[in-house]
């Protein structure tokens, strides 16, 4: 079976890959600087699935390291997750945001192009698509002004993966632009584990339901929507995993460059969120509201008709799963993979 090497393969969604590409037979190498993971998630990975994969602590930007252990490895594709993901943080620190996620990038690109490995998928972000014209948003939707530097930083290396792709027609790219990944695995031994005060929402009311922080701040109920609060498509983690195992299969067939939305093609409001989740966990949740976020806009969600067509891939799990599986995972571990 082909052997896939996973930057930041400890993270929240490449964990749950991990688990997936596990489940279907493949090799896993994860390579992972344990910037924002734990590499407590890969011993509960290899203790969800039975099996065991390839760890090896690095950065992407360690040209010398990566090079090494790419060359030892004989990958047949990667999955790149590897990078800093809070938007908020991305404003103050806009330089290390594009030096880690753009610069790691390109380091990557050149060593796969010197080791001709030809296969790459590329987590992205819905966030290129800016604030959309119209919903729901297909692959063909333009892309439009990032409302922040870690938007702009997924947007940049989806064009450098393009051009590269351009110059280099034996190089197979896959794009998968997520929408709002939540949940965790039904096992409740990995999921979501933030640093500090969560940036997502799902996280935060998790942890609002379990006490550790007081009350959630609405953005914003004065949105163009049913209920006045921003809406998004949630999409569970482990359905974005199983979108990925389709992906690699995708890419073993020599696709050139391909696009694809993962999310589930309906949106919720924040406050279908905070309702749904108050029943998971059976009590009600203290929210405020707050003025808008710069930067946030009202309404974001899918056109998954592609990645079903062409994938044979489509998001199963319901919103009452979302916040239960969340739910099991926030009470077996109150403080992460700390607990």
């Amino acid at each position: 079976m082909a052997k896939i090497f996973l930057t930041g393969g400890a993270g929240y969604i490449g964990s749950h890959t991990a688990v997936e590409l596990l489940n279907e037979g493949y090799e896993v190498v994860v390579y992972d600087n344990l910037y924002n993971s734990s590499k407590e998630s890969i011993k509960r990975v290899e203790e969800i699935t039975g099996k065991s994969l390839t760890f090896y602590e690095g950065d992407i930007r360690d040209r010398e390291k990566l090079t090494k252990i790419l060359k030892a490895e004989k990958v047949d594709a990667i999955i790149h997750f590897a990078g800093l993901k809070a938007v908020g943080e991305s404003v103050r620190k806009p330089l290390e945001y594009y030096e880690n996620n753009v610069g790691g990038s390109i380091t990557l690109l050149e060593i796969m192009n010197e080791l001709e490995i030809k296969n790459i998928v590329f987590s992205s972000s819905a966030t290129v698509y800016g604030n959309p014209d119209t919903v729901p948003i297909t692959e063909s939707s333009p892309k439009k002004d990032c409302t922040n530097p870690y938007g702009w930083s997924k947007s940049m290396v989806e064009q450098i993966m393009m051009d590269a792709q351009l110059a280099n027609p034996k190089l197979n790219v896959i794009l998968l632009r997520y929408f709002n990944p939540v949940g965790a695995h039904e096992s409740g031994k990995i999921g979501e584990d933030p640093k500090g005060i969560p940036n997502n929402l799902m996280p935060y009311i998790s942890q609002v339901a379990i006490g550790k922080l007081e009350k959630l701040g609405v953005f914003g109920n004065d949105y163009d929507t049913p209920d006045g609060t921003g809406v998004r498509d949630y999409i569970h983690v482990v359905d974005l995993a199983k979108g990925h195992v389709r992906a690699i299969k995708k890419i073993m067939e020599n696709p050139g460059l391909k696009i694809y939305n993962l999310g589930t093609g309906v949106g919720y409001s924040v406050l279908d969120m905070v309702h749904a989740f108050s029943k998971a966990c059976k009590k009600e949740l203290p929210y405020e509201i707050k003025p808008r976020r710069e930067g946030d806009i009202a309404t974001c969600y899918a056109d998954p008709t592609l990645a079903k067509e062409e994938l044979s891939w489509e998001a199963t799990k319901t919103l009452e799963e979302m916040c239960e599986d969340t739910w099991h995972w926030q009470t077996m571990n109150p403080n992460g993979y700390n607990s």
